[in-house]
């Protein structure tokens, strides 16, 4: 309905660039881009771009109260006018060369009693009948259907009539409807129902919404509600109708016409439009008054409603297309998506697109989906060329887990050790330091006496054990450690570790070595030949320069040589806290030349950074004890590597630290990781070696099979029977306890429910089964995959219990989709998501 000061808005059926405004009169516009020739000179802008050009304007029709453009493409712009005395009139916008609008321009349809005309409603299919909502009347009917192809009849009309239309001289009169429908009732609101052939009428009477079947005009199916105005149905869901009253909107479902599906939530103001989105399936537009916003419920993804209770969620959000005007009307363009012209009260138009909600969707393989209105996006991880860029840390733990660096079985990684090890850390080794000895030695090779002072104890030779420098056994002897790192191309390593422990010449030569070899760095002769010239004077030019220039040098390990070889004795923090150097080798360096005050100062200060800094490099000093999870819980927070967390806890930390809640919270995130990467076998090893580090973490039982009747576990009340007195056969077990079936419940005696395909009662392998049951099995099931334990459990569907034995309901559903129980018609298989899912470690 329109009202004569607010226009209303109507997008041709047949043009997609075409609408008119109704007010006080029809106008019509064609729309267009910005800069084009159909956006003349005086067009009105929309948007940035688009505009309007005025076509032709309709005066002809006064007292309009609605309008109803022609469904059909001829005759082309025929619109039906419903007037406030409910006459309805044909007539067109420009001039039109079609024979047929020729006839039909200027017809009019009287009731016998003159009353408003609310609504009017073309028939989709047979496009002659036209259907008119009037207000009520005692003796007359409020719901007329039209036919626009009757001849007109010259009876006589009322004068007061032909004042009111103004068209007395016409004659083209048409007095007598189709149809008569719904006597004593007002009429608020009409719809044409999709369904058999346009037969149905939805019509908004008073308190009631009434359908009618003009097969049978004497029967009419009704609905109790206030909810009677704006009905329209879901062009995507012939069954779904909206419908409002003040400023609730209410959703039917015409198969269950008792009351509404639901409700949306109820405006402050009372609505004045509601039309569902012709481009999108289940989204609802709503205008309230006096206004500027519009708001938008989308349905798209709300479930069919299945029984009375069923309510669907609904995505709620409003769009503003003009911030300013107060919004008159909108209408939604017919083809082109979620796009919608608006009309403000003061006629100013405006060209409106809906932007779609943009809904994520990230697996847990790192592929990424995303879905804009009918587009679907995926974006996957790739890495650079050049191998630069990094991966994710879900793809290295992914890469990690396949080449089974974390699945190695536990007594193979343990040979001969049957304590697990428990590391503590530098930390604690040093805290517990005693007897400490304090020596200067000679540079090797040399008599000449050095003025740097090492200290050695027990706990120092075992810290630089765990540093890798030194080997197990009394003697302290670098070579070995100097020699690996030769073979593995760390030169400048080896020769500062060389130096550290005072063999200058032995770092000159690793340094010459080092340059000789192929892909060399020719610079270590040079650093070479400077470490030759090494004086201990502290007036030297050489210890001058060196000082000075040591800090160009781009290679850390070539920096501190030089800068322990010029700093004051006792004084290393230029070599302690050179950043770029090896955790363990500045620990070691610690260790060989700090005294007993300063160690456990610089190895304290040095475990707070690890910590801040997430690096697992840390680990050398906290072990893993409750340090460790303090510093792990920082690398966690920094990588999200909740794999190397796990196993690194598991492995090497007494019960004590592994029932840590952080730990334990790690261990399920990469459980769940697991199963959501459907690696299920590497899971259930992990779970393996999890029981065998920590046996308090032996899950119980989280499935088992209870008794209707009891409800006491088959299982267990099988394992919980004594084997004397009574026997078997009495709890309804045949055959021999090896090959025992349960086919009552041990503890009530009742009888188990019966498979649907062989009809015998369900039975499971009860504990003390060896699983030798093949011979007893009759499915057709290939022999490779045979399970003879599998084959015998319980197996029902979720949505009508129905069920049997695991590999009859294999069997069945190999070849069929729906249950076999007789008359169910439920798609068992099709409801189960995982049903067909493998094991990524299989695909």
């Amino acid at each position: 309905m329109m009202g004569s000061s607010k226009p209303d808005i109507l997008w041709s059926p047949h043009h997609a660039d075409r609408y008119v405004i109704c007010d006080s009169e029809l106008s019509l516009y064609r729309i267009g881009a910005v800069g084009t020739s159909e956006a003349k000179a005086g067009a009105l802008l929309l948007s940035e771009e688009t505009a309007a050009t005025l076509l032709a304007i309709n005066s002809d029709t006064p007292y309009m109260k609605c309008v109803a453009w022609y469904p059909k493409h001829e005759p082309e712009c025929l619109l039906a006018v419903g007037q406030a005395n409910g006459r309805v009139v044909l007539t067109s916008l420009g001039q039109s060369h079609n024979s047929k609008c020729k006839e039909l321009v200027g017809k009019e349809f009287v009731p016998k009693h003159a009353r408003q005309c609310n609504t009017l409603a073309w028939n989709p299919v047979d496009s002659n009948w036209l259907a008119a909502g009037l207000d009520k009347h005692r003796a007359d009917f409020s719901v007329l259907i039209w036919d626009i192809s009757s001849k007109y009849s010259l009876e006589a009309v009322p004068a007061e009539k032909l004042r009111l239309s103004g068209d007395a001289d016409s004659g083209m009169v048409v007095t007598k409807p189709l149809y008569e429908l719904g006597q004593n009732d007002a009429c608020l609101s009409l719809c044409w129902l999709p369904r058999d052939h346009q037969k149905l009428l939805l019509a908004g009477m008073h308190r009631n919404l009434a359908i009618f079947d003009l097969r049978n005009t004497s029967q009419k199916t009704f609905v109790n509600t206030k909810a009677i105005q704006g009905v329209t149905v879901d062009p995507y869901f012939q069954d779904r109708v909206a419908s409002f009253f003040e400023g609730q909107v209410s959703i039917w479902d015409l198969r269950r016409f008792e009351k509404p599906v639901f409700t949306l939530t109820e405006q402050p103001k009372p609505l004045t439009k509601v039309a569902w989105c012709p481009t999108r399936m289940g989204l609802l537009a709503t205008l309230t008054r006096d206004s500027n916003v519009i708001r938008l419920y989308d349905m798209q993804h709300a479930p069919t409603p299945i029984g009375d209770e069923t309510e669907p969620t609904i995505i709620e959000r409003g769009v503003q297309p003009c911030s300013e005007n107060v919004i008159s009307s909108f209408a939604w363009h017919p083809s082109t998506q979620n796009r919608m012209v608006v009309v403000s009260t003061n006629r100013a138009m405006s060209d409106f697109t809906v932007f779609e909600r943009i809904s994520l969707a990230w697996s847990s393989n790192t592929s990424l989906m995303w879905a804009c209105g009918r587009h679907l996006y995926e974006c996957t991880e790739e890495s650079a060329e050049d191998g630069a860029a990094e991966k994710d840390i879900a793809t290295k733990m992914r890469e990690q887990l396949l080449m089974q660096q974390y699945t190695e079985d536990l007594e193979q990684r343990q040979q001969g050790n049957k304590q697990s090890l428990i590391y503590s850390g530098i930390k604690n080794i040093v805290r517990a330091n005693s007897g400490t000895t304090e020596s200067r030695r000679c540079w090797k090779g040399s008599d000449r006496p050095t003025d740097v002072a090492q200290y050695h104890s027990e706990e120092r030779s075992l810290a630089l054990q765990l540093c890798g420098w030194i080997s197990r056994g009394p003697d302290v002897d670098v070579e070995p450690f100097l020699k690996s790192l030769e073979q593995e191309g760390e030169w400048e390593r080896a020769a500062s570790v060389a130096l550290f422990n005072l063999d200058i010449r032995r770092a000159i030569q690793i340094l010459n070595k080092g340059a000789s070899a192929e892909k060399g760095d020719l610079n270590l002769n040079v650093v070479a030949m400077a470490l030759s010239g090494y004086t201990d004077e502290k007036s030297s030019l050489w210890r001058e320069m060196c000082s000075s220039l040591r800090l160009q040098l781009k290679k850390p390990y070539l920096c501190v040589m030089f800068a322990f070889l010029t700093s004051e004795p006792g004084s290393y923090d230029a070599v302690l806290y050179e950043s770029r150097v090896a955790v363990r080798d500045r620990v070691a360096f610690a260790c060989m030349f700090l005294n007993d005050s300063q160690l456990p100062r610089y190895i304290d200060k040095l475990t707070n950074e690890m910590k801040e800094a997430g690096n697992l490099e840390g680990i050398l000093l906290t072990g893993l004890t409750k340090d460790g999870v303090d510093l792990m819980e920082s690398y966690v927070d920094h990588t999200g590597d909740v794999q190397t967390a796990s196993f690194c806890m598991l492995r090497g930390s007494t019960p004590e630290v592994v029932k840590d809640p952080r730990v334990q919270c790690w261990i399920e995130n990469y459980r769940n990781l697991l199963d959501a990467w459907r690696f299920w076998h590497k899971r259930a090893e992990f779970d393996i070696h999890r029981s065998k580090l920590d046996p308090s973490s032996k899950p119980l039982a989280q499935v088992f099979v209870s008794c209707n009747f009891c409800g006491k576990s088959i299982s267990f009340s099988c394992s919980a029977i004594p084997h004397q007195g009574r026997g078997f056969s009495q709890y309804g077990v045949s055959g021999s306890p090896t090959k025992s079936k349960v086919t009552s419940c041990p503890g009530c005696r009742k009888p188990l429910p019966r498979c649907a395909l062989c009809l015998m009662n369900m039975g499971t392998p009860v504990s003390t089964c060896t699983g030798t049951g093949k011979s007893d099995e009759k499915v057709d099931l290939p022999r490779d995959k045979k399970l003879a334990q599998f084959n015998n459990w319980f197996t029902w569907c979720h949505n009508c219990r129905h069920g049997g034995h695991a590999g009859h309901m294999l069997s069945w559903f190999r070849d069929h989709s729906e249950c076999p129980v007789s008359a169910c018609t439920c798609k068992c298989m099709q409801l189960d998501t995982t049903g067909n899912l493998q094991p990524s470690d299989n695909v």
